[in-house]
């Protein structure tokens, strides 16, 4: 199943934490760095893509200036990413140079992927940089991210990034063999999970939080960016970055880490941005009746079934759709700003002109804007 699964691997995403590449904050691992340079080297003379999804540079920074805690003020972080960064892309520069590949750095932000254009165009970059060959290397750009529209940690970004070029596999290296049912720290009858579907929500609950003092992400968000993932159709294994050529056996279909299969149809480039839309400008509540037209039949969202509008957004404006108990269950583009939707909610369509003196759409949202997230 899983060799079936891998064997039709054309673009990979390839992630690398930061306690693999520092050796857990104290310096950067070059030997460690040169090994994972060469197995990608292999992997792209396979006629497969590869896109490097790189923490490193804060903990490269701490590490040079002798911190032995991640600093927790914002102009610290962006300090120390500008000091590391330098060196970590020179490091990687020099490491793939030996196999004749050429690579590029790539720094995002959030606010590059709530852009639609700027979204556009760094998609269109990574193509193109895939294109010639090289081996772009992504990074969040901390240097200059607020914290209001930080990514927060590069598994979520590795995970938009493999959205953004259409990936067909997402590799996370961590320093776990994969994801336990149970916390492999604490409980010693803890057991590997092998494959499961990255839908799962089981695998939420047996997600843990960061282990290390250099790392923003734990378990969770790397289940949580298979998750996202598997929107586009993109298949992640999570796995320990210290086996022996590991990335090479795993697109080898070998069975090492945890598979989480991509269990759902991929969606649309379109819904696929609006779905990694985090600054949000206002929230819809919804019934049970929308709840259900919306998540089992596919439809659109119409006023009659909102109960509550919060926020003050503008037409076209992307929203959360929560039920009552305020979990949420879709974002989407409205049709209406915020004013509008708290006059015509909980009528009819067909009375929507009657309260605002015209109507623009039928729907609030219509399911082509509209992105079920659980």
């Amino acid at each position: 199943m899983r060799q079936h699964t891998l064997a039709h691997t054309r673009r990979c995403i390839v992630k690398i934490g930061s306690a693999l590449l520092t050796r857990n904050g104290k310096g950067l691992d070059t030997d460690a760095i040169n090994d994972w340079a060469k197995q990608l080297a292999q992997i792209k003379k396979q006629g497969i893509d590869v896109v490097l999804v790189s923490s490193g540079s804060v903990a490269e920074g701490m590490s040079r200036m002798g911190w032995q805690q991640r600093p927790k003020a914002l102009h610290e972080l962006q300090a120390a990413a500008a000091i590391g960064q330098a060196g970590l892309i020179q490091t990687y520069q020099q490491s793939f140079k030996a196999y004749h590949y050429q690579t590029a750095q790539i720094l995002l932000t959030h606010d590059d992927m709530s852009n639609r254009r700027r979204y556009l165009n760094a998609r269109s970059t990574l193509n193109t940089l895939l294109k010639l060959d090289t081996i772009p290397i992504v990074n969040e750009n901390d240097t200059v991210a607020l914290e209001e529209i930080r990514l927060g940690d590069n598994d979520t970004l590795a995970a938009m990034v493999a959205n953004l070029v259409d990936a067909d596999l997402l590799i996370i290296l961590t320093d776990q063999d994969g994801l336990y049912n149970k916390d492999p720290r604490h409980a010693r009858d803890a057991s590997l999970i092998s494959q499961d579907s990255a839908l799962n929500p089981d695998l939420l609950e047996f997600a843990g939080s960061a282990g290390t003092i250099v790392g923003t992400g734990g378990m969770y968000t790397k289940v949580q960016a298979a998750r996202t993932a598997a929107r586009s159709g993109c298949a992640t294994v999570i796995a320990s970055g210290s086996i022996e050529n590991v990335l090479t056996r795993i697109l080898a279909g070998e069975g090492l880490g945890t598979l989480l299969t991509a269990d759902c149809e991929p969606l649309t480039a379109r819904k696929q941005w609006i779905s990694h839309q985090n600054n949000v400008t206002g929230t819809l509540t919804i019934d049970d009746g929308a709840q259900i037209a919306m998540l089992q039949q596919g439809r659109s969202l119409l006023p009659v079934g909102v109960r509550n509008v919060a926020g003050a957004f503008k037409r076209g404006d992307i929203v959360n759709c929560v039920n009552a108990q305020g979990q949420l269950l879709a974002k989407g583009v409205v049709n209406y700003s915020a004013q509008e939707c708290k006059k015509i909610q909980g009528l009819s369509s067909n009375k929507i002109i009657q309260e605002l003196g015209y109507i623009d759409e039928e729907e609030l949202i219509h399911r082509d804007n509209l992105v079920i997230m659980l």
